[in-house]
């Protein structure tokens, strides 16, 4: 018999004051999002949430430069694009926007472990009238399609153990063509703050209430970022900050090879 809602939520649910406390190490906790028959439309509001939330943080433009440099290096191609752990695909259609708007010709894809998160994605795809394609898939036990000259995740890696999240990163690493791009949260009491704030503003979904802060908690710091870069092989990686509180892992073909 599955818990109700309203248990869940009790039971997942973490004190603020006990999660700002144990920020020194990294706590990986269960999310409300990852539960197994997540009532659909509960989870179609959430992801609309956080949706909103990569809206105003502005998730794709942190992953954004590194799309414009491979199409200028190879402006005759069709940048093919594949985001991991898309969930509403919202990234990928800041993606498509952003490349309209430069000019870009992009042929971007979206994956997630949930069929609730894929057909959320085709639907908000088809309504804006854009080219895209989203298919369901589990990134930490099977290989990803290859093909793609870049390969990218957003607000993923925070969700999986330090070996699952190697384990992505050297995934990421074998399947792309030219460059992965990794945007995540960093573990800090500003970003427990911030998120804590606007998740309330900007969402009234009980989940995102929850699993925000619970994100934080689970997030890693750049220190702890390098060292899962250098443990995946991620030879030349680079690790920028970007407000508020995010971190942008780079890691090239080229890079490695130099």
């Amino acid at each position: 018999m599955q818990p109700k809602f309203a248990d869940l939520q009790a039971a997942l649910a973490v004190p603020m004051t006990q999660l700002w406390v144990e920020l020194g190490q990294r706590q990986l906790r269960p999310e409300l999002m990852d539960q197994p028959n997540l009532d659909p439309q509960a989870h179609q509001a959430a992801m609309l949430g956080l949706g909103r939330i990569n809206s105003l943080t502005r998730s794709a433009s942190c992953l954004f430069p590194g799309i414009r440099r491979l199409a200028k290096l190879y402006p005759a191609r069709r940048l093919r694009l594949l985001d991991v752990a898309c969930g509403g695909g919202d990234t990928v259609r800041a993606v498509i926007r952003m490349a309209q708007r430069e000019g870009i010709n992009i042929d971007a894809h979206g994956c997630d472990i949930s069929s609730e998160a894929v057909a959320l994605a085709r639907a908000a795809s088809e309504a804006e009238g854009m080219e895209s394609h989203f298919f369901q898939t589990d990134a930490i036990n099977a290989p990803l399609p290859g093909s793609y000259h870049l390969i990218t995740t957003s607000l993923f890696l925070h969700h999986l153990t330090e070996a699952d999240a190697e384990s992505l990163l050297r995934s990421m690493a074998a399947a792309t063509l030219d460059q992965l791009l990794v945007h995540d949260l960093i573990r800090s009491h500003v970003d427990l703050m911030l998120t804590w704030i606007g998740t309330r503003l900007l969402s009234r979904s009980p989940i995102v209430h929850i699993d925000g802060p619970l994100s934080v908690g689970g997030a890693f710091q750049l220190d702890e970022v390098a060292q899962l870069a250098s443990s995946a092989g991620l030879v030349g990686a680079e690790i920028t900050r970007f407000w508020p509180e995010r971190f942008l892992l780079s890691w090239s073909r080229n890079a490695a090879s130099n």
